[in-house]
């Protein structure tokens, strides 16, 4: 034997550099990088083997280097890839019968020099003596160019171990959930017994663990659970992944760099994980966050959902569709701005309202089934009133907001004509990422681009993001709805004056709740970048009494308070094409003060149209009510409703109807029957005809009941 290893030198086959190695290992996972090379996310790209990122030497902990040394190769600082005590030890051994024969003289080099040789690694079986010469041959090769580092290095991140992993860094990650920097005497010490046997039982490991640790086998304790719970699965830790959804969409397009913050992706992932864990008793337990920058249009912070507190944790709810609820309002009254129906002074009517569709009676409610009366758009808006809301899609018709929305990038399958009016109150199934860069729009004036999830290469990347805008209203029309959704004071009837949306430094924001609560937004921005935040139920569950100023706002408050910490948002500068006039209201409907106009739509005094004719608004003309028999009779009431309140008398068959606490209410009866409204001197002033079907025994009550 001895003199077989002398011809070694003779046979060693070519040796590849350590830099070539090294270039040519591959991880079995892509991992997507931070704009700052901080890793976000990974997604499996070879399934027959589990192989981590190469990683240097001094990524692994000392505990695993020793120990590794101490029990494979003692003298491997010593000699020259083939340890020639061993050699003739283990000669000696095998000559008299007294050795096992496992792992023999076997040095690391000579091990890594079989990892290295395709024909070598891939036998199966014990080698033969010519393999284990041809081994010792390329062992001495790889010391002559490789220095001993290199040579560990490559050891340990290409050393098959349990099952499919492969390296140390795999194996890590897998068995203890830690990078191999963390590894302790206890972790290094399995690691090391599974290099002599990678699939033994976790019996056998947890001895040879033993031995390796102590020379008392009785001071072994709870190493064997510890063993059984290190090989029981996989410990990694997808959830610990800053961006795992975005890392995903990333990778699948082939690119590995990104333009996430890693820091703002930790702010907006941890106060999103917070406040919805704060939610729990409330029925709430998925969410999105997806901030914008402004001017390129890189997404800084993605945050696909809650993670391990959602029951749909692999769902991207950035890129779900969702009911948008109010969120859309701003793009409506931009709308009728543009088109000079409106301005931010205009009175609208805040009541009652019954419109006629297709599928039958539109009659929408505010969220708090109140009724302000006559109101201006500023308030409307910003307070998030319903009524006129729905009123200025009538103006504008539902179509042509229908196109509108589609030019500021939303994806919506059906028509306006679908929608109807209700796609004034958010109807329309709507992304996180669609609506955030369509708010973004309203921050840069207007125009609107696509984002990027890539991260900018200079100025000629900005520079061909500029050219790429797209207009869809004019600058001076996007000031305007900036200004009245960053106006503290005309949303305080719906929010308050303590409100989470009022920030320190100045932006524009608008929340919605879509209908029984099942969705929750805040969508705003600042001069220099756009936050939105989704809080809802993968499932499509309702939340308990959660309103978007509950849910999402606090969210969205947390992170435009981190993204300006240092740098201050300031309001933007009034483009041409405006006027700020000094405005007064009829009857003192709102106190007087400055109002922004598109030129040529300036007024100095806000009247009330004239008072119209008297109408019924509610029950319709024609209308067909139908009895529930298993609703008790009492608990059956219609409201009868006119666009005028007082003065008036109704009947019904000629009837008399008394108030009850200031409401007309009718316990209906099966039949047709014929509702007037007439004024105090008897004067018919209108007239419906309903039906009422269904049966139930008659309740005899007095009239106005």
């Amino acid at each position: 034997m001895v003199i077989a290893f002398l011809g070694l030198p003779a046979v060693a086959n070519a040796v590849e550099s350590f830099e070539q190695i090294r270039r040519t290992h591959q991880s079995s996972e892509r991992e997507a990088l931070a704009r700052d090379g901080t890793p976000i996310g990974r997604i499996r790209t070879d399934f027959k083997v589990r192989r981590g990122p190469w990683l240097s030497l001094e990524q692994f902990s000392p505990a695993l280097i020793d120990t590794v040394i101490r029990i494979e190769d003692q003298r491997f600082f010593e000699h020259t890839g083939v340890d020639w005590r061993s050699v003739l030890g283990s000669a000696k051994r095998n000559i008299s019968g007294g050795g096992n024969g496992k792992r023999g003289a076997s040095t690391l080099t000579m091990q890594l020099a079989g990892l290295l040789e395709q024909d070598l690694s891939q036998r199966k079986g014990g080698r033969s003596f010519l393999q284990k010469i041809d081994q010792a041959a390329t062992a001495l090769a790889i010391e002559r160019s490789w220095t001993k580092g290199q040579i560990l290095e490559a050891y340990l991140n290409r050393v098959p171990l349990r099952g499919e992993l492969v390296g140390v860094p795999a194996a890590s990650e897998v068995l203890f959930g830690k990078a191999p920097h963390g590894l302790d005497k206890t972790e290094a010490a399995i690691l090391t017994a599974l290099l002599r046997g990678p699939n033994a039982s976790p019996q056998l490991v947890a001895q040879r663990s033993c031995q390796i640790l102590y020379t008392n086998a009785s001071a072994c304790g709870l190493l064997e659970g510890t063993v059984r719970l290190a090989l029981a699965g996989d410990r990694s830790n997808r959830s610990l992944m800053l961006a795992p959804h975005l890392a995903r969409t990333t990778l699948k397009s082939g690119n590995v760099h990104t333009s996430i913050d890693p820091f703002l992706q930790r702010i907006a992932s941890e106060s999103l994980k917070r406040h919805v864990t704060e939610l729990a008793a409330q029925n709430v337990e998925d969410g999105a966050v997806l901030v914008l920058d402004n001017t390129t249009g890189e997404v800084l912070a993605w945050v696909g959902s809650t993670g391990a507190l959602s029951s749909a944790a692999q769902v991207d709810f950035v890129t779900a569709r969702r009911q948008a609820g109010s969120t859309l309002k701003p793009f409506l009254y931009a709308q009728a701005f543009a088109e000079k129906k409106l301005t931010a002074a205009s009175l609208i009517d805040d009541s009652p309202v019954n419109l006629t569709t297709a599928a039958g009676l539109y009659m929408p409610q505010n969220y708090d089934r109140q009724f302000v009366g006559p109101v201006s758009v500023r308030m409307a808006l910003a307070s998030s009133l319903n009524i006129p809301a729905v009123r200025t899609a009538v103006m504008v018709t539902p179509e042509r907001f229908f196109q509108r929305l589609k030019s500021l990038g939303f994806t919506l399958r059906e028509s306006g004509d679908y929608f109807g009016y209700s796609i004034a109150l958010g109807s329309a199934e709507v992304s996180l990422l669609e609506l955030t860069n369509a708010y973004r729009a309203l921050a840069n004036g207007g125009q609107w681009s696509e984002t990027s999830i890539f991260k900018s290469a200079g100025a000629s990347k900005a520079s061909n993001s500029a050219a790429k805008k797209i207009p869809v209203f004019t600058p001076p029309t996007a000031f305007i709805v900036s200004d009245i959704l960053a106006d503290h004071t005309a949303r305080v009837h719906t929010f308050g004056l303590n409100s989470v949306l009022n920030t320190r430094s100045w932006a524009a924001v608008k929340t919605g709740t879509s209908k029984d609560m099942r969705d929750n937004w805040c969508i705003g921005y600042s001069d220099r970048y756009t936050v939105g935040v989704w809080v809802g139920n993968a499932t499509g569950e309702a939340m308990w009494d959660v309103s978007g100023v509950h849910g999402a706002a606090p969210v969205w408050g947390e992170i435009m308070t981190a993204l300006h910490a240092r740098a201050p948002s300031h309001p933007p500068v009034a483009p041409t094409g405006l006027v700020n006039a000094l405005i007064t209201f009829s009857h003192a409907l709102e106190p007087a003060r400055q109002e922004w106009f598109l030129s040529g739509t300036q007024r100095s005094q806000i009247s009330l149209a004239p008072p119209t004719r008297p109408t019924i608004v509610a029950p319709a003309d024609g209308a067909i009510i139908a009895l529930d028999p298993d609703i008790p009779p009492l608990r059956q009431r219609v409201t009868l409703t006119s666009n005028q309140r007082r003065g008036l008398v109704w009947r019904i068959d000629n009837q008399p109807v008394k108030s009850a606490r200031g409401n007309f209410v009718w316990m209906p009866q099966p039949g047709k029957h014929t509702i007037t409204l007439h004024e105090a001197n008897g004067t018919e002033l209108d007239r419906v005809q309903i039906e009422v079907r269904g049966a139930f025994t008659k309740v005899i009550s007095k009239a106005g009941t």
